[in-house]
This record gives C-alpha cells, sequence and structure tokens, in this order.
C-alpha cells in the first residue's frame, strides 16, 4: 500500500485527508493518506523513515519555506518562489530522494480564473510568506498589479497602517494570504479599513476551514464578493496527485 500525507503545525483543520480517503475510496485505489503534526521542520527525516512506503507529502504552514532544506531538487516555479507545498518521495538503497514543487500556484491560479472571468482588477496580498509569494507569483502571470501588506515594511512591501482610502478603493481584489481565521486565529481577521469596501470589491481567503472566516464575514457586511480557498485546496490536490503518480 502508497502511503500519502500532509505535514504542518496545526493540521486538524486540514481537509486533505479527507479529501484523498474519499478519493482513494471511490478510485478503488490501495492507499492511504494522514495528517503528520511537525513540532519543528526538523522532524521530517524521523518521518521519512519511520514511512518507507510514503511516496508524497503536502506541506501546510509554517513549513512551506523552511521544508526547501530538506528537497534534494526544486521544480521551477518552487524555485522562483522559494516555496513548497508538495513532496514527491522516492527512495534508491535506503536513501530518501525529495522532490519540491508548488502546487499553491496552479491552484490559485484556476480559482482566480474562475473568479475574475476576463477581469483583471488591481490587488492587495494580505500576508508575505511562502503562501503570499505563490499568491503573487500567479497573479503576475495572470497580468494582475499588486501591492504586498505585511506587519513590517520592506522593500516591496508596505505596512497595515499604510492601507487608506484611496488604496482600498483602487484595489478591488483583496486576498488574505495570512492565518488569521483559521484554528488559533479563529475569531481574527487581518487588520485592514473594511469600512472602505464595497460591492465592486472581492475578497478572497486562502483558507477553507472555516468556509467563512472573519476577513470574508467583514467583507460580506460592506456587499463584497466573498470567496474561500476550497477550489484552490482540490485544484492544487489534484496537481500533487498528478506529481505524486507521475
Amino acid at each position: 500500500m502508497d502511503h500519502y500525507g500532509l505535514i504542518g503545525n496545526p493540521v486538524s483543520h486540514s481537509l486533505s485527508e479527507k479529501y484523498f480517503t474519499d478519493k482513494f475510496t471511490l478510485g478503488n485505489i490501495d492507499a492511504r493518506f494522514e495528517r503528520f503534526l511537525l513540532k519543528d521542520i526538523h522532524a521530517l527525516p524521523q518521518i521519512l523513515d519511520a514511512y518507507p512506503s510514503l511516496q508524497g507529502l503536502s506541506v501546510t504552514s509554517p513549513f512551506k519555506e523552511s521544508v526547501i532544506s530538506y528537497c534534494d531538487s526544486l521544480d521551477t516555479i518552487a524555485s522562483r518562489v522559494r516555496a513548497v507545498n508538495t513532496l514527491a518521495i522516492s527512495r534508491n538503497e535506503g536513501k530518501s530522494f525529495v522532490e519540491g514543487y508548488n502546487t499553491d500556484v496552479h491552484g490559485f491560479a484556476a480559482a482566480m480564473l474562475h473568479v475574475l472571468g476576463a477581469r483583471r482588477p488591481d490587488a492587495l496580498i494580505l500576508g508575505s510568506g511562502g503562501a503570499a509569494r505563490a499568491v503573487a507569483y500567479a497573479l503576475s502571470r495572470l497580468g494582475i498589479r499588486y501591492v504586498v501588506i505585511s506587519r513590517n515594511a520592506r522593500e516591496g512591501v508596505i505596512q497595515y497602517s499604510d492601507i487608506d482610502s484611496a488604496l482600498v478603493r483602487s484595489h478591488k481584489l483583496i486576498i488574505n494570504a495570512t492565518p488569521l481565521g483559521m484554528v488559533k486565529y479563529i475569531d481574527e481577521a487581518p487588520n485592514i479599513p473594511y469600512h472602505f469596501l464595497g460591492s465592486e470589491h472581492i475578497l478572497y481567503d486562502l483558507i477553507y476551514n472555516p468556509t467563512e472566516t472573519p476577513f470574508l464575514l467583514r467583507g460580506k457586511e460592506r456587499k463584497a464578493l466573498t470567496v474561500n480557498g476550497m477550489m484552490m485546496l482540490q485544484v492544487q490536490a489534484e496537481k500533487a496527485w498528478k506529481i505524486w503518480t507521475a
């Protein structure tokens, strides 16, 4: 039996286990998928040693960047984004060979095309971690201009305190690429001036569990179109499956 899984911290919110378990059952595939809660990324080699039938892993927060140091190779997108959310694992003479991929870009781009159609509004990306970099890369490929917002300003990134009425009103697409709204941050939302939002705005949250985060609920109160990350999850998962079974 082939073995697949998810590494992260937390992992309790993830629907990946159910998604792949259902896929295996419906497709009569002899495989299993489980979640691995890691204290830190240094525990990854122990997982690889303990599960010699492990063929692939999905990677979630907060390890999408730090896992790169355990990859023997990176695909082009992962190398450019400097974030990995999919690992393909092979073995030779008992040694593991780990290939790092980024399927978040593919999943997010597909979701954007579904939501936007032919529109290409300027965007605000909330967050600057690995997920945010995948979002930025996908937006660039779609021809969408963006501004990155983070707690600390640096080159190419502005602070939340810099968000004003003009910025919100000129950027109709706002993307939450932070963990705010998920699990231990379930009651929190990015600190943006929601009162400047209107029906012309689109709020997209990479989080899919819960289906409506405080970020999306506040957008809905302002009549904005709100979309969660479920489609992105499904598309990137199928992309990962193709990588694992290539």
